[in-house]
Formats: structure tokens, sequence, C-alpha cells
């Protein structure tokens, strides 16, 4: 799947999952209870042990109805090897301009992680399509809101803080897209392997990015 193929999807579901985890053991079934709830773009972070082997597993068992991500990549080398393990987009807390210039070279979708408006710039003009506005609860609404006054052209997705009270005030903000962590994939849920749960949060997640579009 191509860089442009794999935005457009993101983009239509509105929700990045953030699955992070203390074991790597039941992510397959946890992003199926995502893609079962509605959200089918989920990124598995460098923080679960074992990542690669997951991105594989995930990969192998559902294919292409995600799309698969890597989250955490701080240096190309994770990136890299992420990619090979079949991630479709990567996903970074900070700017590291040798990670979106490897992604570009690859044709896939690259996250950088900023918060300061010359960061947010910065990551933008080096070839990020989205910048990931990271810890967005330091902010809130309103910070993501003031960022898009001066730079309307740059795609914001916060990350942090968001949950089902603020995804829609953030989307009302001009966020392109949410990115989603434990207050979708709990990792309680995971360790008690509730994946009904996760799958009904999902879609409340879904329901909210579908009613606020509807309005728009």
């Amino acid at each position: 799947m191509g860089r442009d193929q794999s935005l457009q999807r993101i983009m239509e579901s509105g929700i990045v999952a953030v699955v992070r985890a203390d074991s790597s053991e039941a992510l397959v079934q946890v992003v199926e209870a995502l893609a079962a709830g509605g959200v089918t773009a989920a990124e598995i972070t460098f923080t679960v042990p074992d990542a690669i082997d997951a991105l594989k597993n995930v990969r192998k068992a559902l294919g292409d109805r995600v799309v698969l991500g890597a989250g955490t990549v701080l240096d190309p080398e994770t990136c890299r090897a992420a990619l090979l393990a079949g991630a479709e987009f990567i996903v970074a807390p900070v700017v590291n301009l040798d990670v979106i210039r490897l992604c570009r070279r690859y044709d896939k979708a690259v996250m950088p992680g900023a918060f300061t408006p010359t960061e947010v710039l910065s990551a933008w003009e080096a070839g990020a399509d989205v910048v990931k506005v990271f810890p967005a609860d330091v902010g809130g609404p309103g910070y993501l809101k003031a960022l898009r006054g001066p730079l309307p052209q740059v795609r914001l997705m916060p990350t942090g803080g968001v949950d089902l009270k603020t995804a829609a005030d953030f989307l009302k903000a001009g966020a392109c897209c949410l990115g989603v962590g434990s207050s979708l994939v709990d990792p309680k849920l995971i360790a008690s392997k509730n994946f009904d749960q996760i799958q009904a949060l999902a879609n409340q997640y879904c329901e909210i990015v579908r009613k606020f579009r509807t309005r728009g």
C-alpha cells in the first residue's frame, strides 16, 4: 500500500488507535476488535515488547483490513525494521529528519511529533504527511486551534488527552484525525482480554467522528 492510499484510509477513519501493552501476545485480537468497531488505522508502539513480531503477526492475520502503523519510532534503523515488518505508516513523538526522509524514499506515510509552531512547521517542510501534536493534553483543543490559525495548511493529529469527552472538541479545533491511546486501547482491557469492550469503545469514537462530519 502506497503513501497516498494509506493517508486516504487514515483520514477516512479519522481515528488512529495507539496500541501500547505490556505484552504483544494478544495484539492480533486487539487490532481485530478495533477494526470490528470501525477503527481501521492502528499503530503498534515500539514500547511494546517484541514489537517487530507483533507487527508481523498483525499484518499476516489482518492483511489490508487495517492500515497498520508503527509508533514511538525514534531513529531510521527502527523505522526501516518497522517497514520491513509490514508497517504502512510511521509515528513518532519527536521530529527526526532521517526518519521522514526514509519514509518518503519508500513511499510510506510519516507522522512525526511536534509541539511548538516552529517544530510543527519544520516537520511539515521536511515532508511530514501529518504532524502529531504531542502532548496534546498540555494545551488542549484551544492550543490546536491556535496552531491552525497561522498554519492552516498543516494536517494536525492531536495525541495525548484525546478521550470520549474531548474528541469532538479537537475535531472542531481543526484536527485532521485523532490519535487515541489508553482511553481506547486500555492496557487493563488488553490484559483481561476484554476485546468486546475495545470494540465498543472503537465504535463510540467512530460515531463521534461520523456525527462531527455529518454536521459539518
